[in-house]
């Protein structure tokens, strides 16, 4: 039953659509004079796939077009296989890769859906893991922006969106070391600095080339905003959280807004013997940076228990120990809590701290589902859970925050970032597993149908 939610009016170019990786889409890993990437050598697991198929956008795209053209949606956020376009991820573009993401440009724009371009989603060519072990590297930061360059050159004319790295924020916590290309090393707090300052450079490069010699385009820089609370009223519990926040959140936002480093954070530097790694002229190019928007995934919060921490702790590893269960919020199968209020927070804070539109471009809930062939899966659950969000997200527009659009995160199913096709977040389910690839046939869920009548009232019936 469709509910007609609070009165709240959305922009009438707001944007609707869906957000996914080329990793977990395309597949064709070795098609098309694809070179390798770190993800293309991952072996399946008993709970994962492999990633040579994933559900073949590279040969279905326009069905899946199609699909979010029925839904009404008028907005895709998709990433160039770096790859794909470039096989050493420097040297000699292949033009193949190239004319593959030309014409899904131009079949999107042929359907009425503005594209994002998103140049980074965690596959580093694994020609350059090999070489320079990734981001560590400054000679990677150049090539990461010739890269760019080319492709704002090839698809600047027709894509007006673009974000340099998926969730950089990751880059400021463990999960860099797999990330960013890191093969081998200590995986140390200086190598983890290194990598976060690089990236931060990467991105700088790219958004102020930009602004320079693209003024018609927009750039901004992109997050993973978990909601952290307190675990309890402990002073002790409010301090953890806001080091963690200002280390791996707050800090980046000012990179993408001012061009600055917190304070506190170059502090800690200092204190880390990290000084090395703050170059005069590298910051020079980041305090240029600006960001036209910010945007950002959310999915679930978390709570932050200081006493579980070890003494001594640095605050971007808080998480190893610290994140706990919160008793007041519901969980999915894989530990994720619901928790749309957090959302309405973080748009506040996001729109507070940086003073520019924010734009969430990742949300959803990862469910177990099966199709027996003939009946329409009853997903219930996600439709709540959208239900929710999207209200959180037109009350944070009622409160004064400005926002561009909502994008579901692989709103037909994909492998999730682990490579699990059991955990999906679709409102169209793919006919695949993890090891058996079946038909790989589009069928839409109940939750299409109720998402295509709330994008067709753009929001006003939920």
């Amino acid at each position: 039953m469709k509910e007609r939610s609070k009165m709240t009016t959305l922009r009438d170019d707001f944007f609707w659509g869906n957000s996914t990786s080329s990793m977990q889409t395309e597949g064709a890993s070795a098609e098309g004079g694809k070179g390798p990437s770190v993800y293309d050598v991952r072996p399946a697991t008993e709970t994962a796939s492999d990633w040579s198929v994933a559900i073949d956008d590279y040969h279905r795209y326009p069905e899946d077009i199609a699909l979010m053209k029925d839904l009404g949606m008028n907005f895709y956020r998709f990433q160039i296989s770096w790859s794909r376009v470039q096989p050493d991820g420097e040297g000699a573009f292949n033009e193949e890769g190239i004319a593959f993401y030309d014409q899904l440009i131009n079949n999107l724009l042929a359907a009425g859906i503005q594209p994002m371009i998103c140049l980074y989603h965690f596959d580093m060519p694994l020609a350059l893991a090999k070489k320079y072990n990734g981001f560590l590297d400054r000679h990677v930061v150049d090539a990461f922006y010739t890269y760019a360059q080319e492709m704002l050159k090839r698809f600047g004319d027709r894509v007006h969106y673009w974000i340099t790295f998926n969730e950089q924020n990751l880059y400021s916590l463990t999960d860099a070391f797999v990330i960013a290309g890191y093969l081998e090393g200590p995986k140390s707090l200086h190598d983890l600095y290194q990598i976060q300052h690089n990236v931060a450079l990467a991105h700088a490069l790219v958004a102020n080339t930009v602004h320079e010699n693209y003024p018609a385009l927009q750039i901004g820089g992109m997050v993973a905003y978990q909601q952290v609370y307190p675990a309890t009223a402990n002073p002790q519990d409010v301090a953890a959280v806001r080091r963690f926040k200002e280390y791996v959140m707050a800090n980046l936002i000012d990179i993408f807004t001012t061009g600055q480093y917190s304070p506190e954070v170059i502090s800690f530097m200092h204190r880390q013997h990290l000084d090395d790694i703050l170059k005069p002229d590298e910051l020079a190019i980041i305090g240029e940076t600006r960001s036209d928007f910010l945007s950002f995934s959310y999915y679930s919060s978390a709570v932050m228990d200081s006493t579980k921490i070890p003494l001594g702790t640095v605050p971007n590893f808080y998480p190893h120990t610290g994140v706990g269960h919160n008793p007041y919020l519901p969980t999915n199968e894989w530990g994720w809590q619901v928790d749309p209020q957090g959302f309405n927070t973080v748009l506040h804070d996001l729109y507070n701290q940086g003073r520019v539109p924010v734009f969430p471009i990742e949300n959803g809930i990862g469910l177990r589902e099966h199709w027996d062939g003939v009946h329409e899966i009853q997903d219930d659950v996600r439709i709540q859970y959208m239900r929710e969000h999207i209200q959180a997200l037109k009350d944070a527009v009622a409160e004064g925050v400005d926002v561009l659009g909502y994008l579901g995160w692989g709103l037909i199913d994909i492998p999730s970032s682990q490579g699990n096709m059991d955990k999906r977040y679709g409102v169209v389910y793919v006919n695949r597993g993890n090891h058996d690839l079946r038909d790989l046939k589009r069928v839409p869920k109940k939750s299409y149908g109720w998402l295509k009548e709330v994008i067709k009232s753009n929001g006003a019936v939920l």
